[in-house]
């Protein structure tokens, strides 16, 4: 039922998709520029900040595939 509700909210796979990709793109430049700005001994604090936003990825791809289940059985119904 929440995909249904986000799908009629306008959310579509294709904007999970994306987000899941712009989450594995700003995931390497928060680490890059954190592994930059953190020169000194704290270079963890980079390294988790990066793997935390990188798992948002796994759930936009999960989401978009549910939406995209969603759409394909809307279509299907409507035959």
């Amino acid at each position: 039922m929440i995909i249904k509700k986000l799908h009629e909210a306008g959310l579509r796979s294709e904007h999970a998709y994306c987000a899941a990709l712009g989450s594995i793109g700003i995931s390497f430049l928060s680490w890059a520029a954190s592994t930059k700005l953190e020169k000194s001994a704290d270079v963890d604090r980079a390294d988790r900040w990066g793997i935390f936003v990188g798992e948002w990825a796994p759930t936009f791809f999960g989401l978009g595939l549910a939406l995209a289940q969603y759409e394909k059985d809307g279509l299907l119904h409507r035959r």
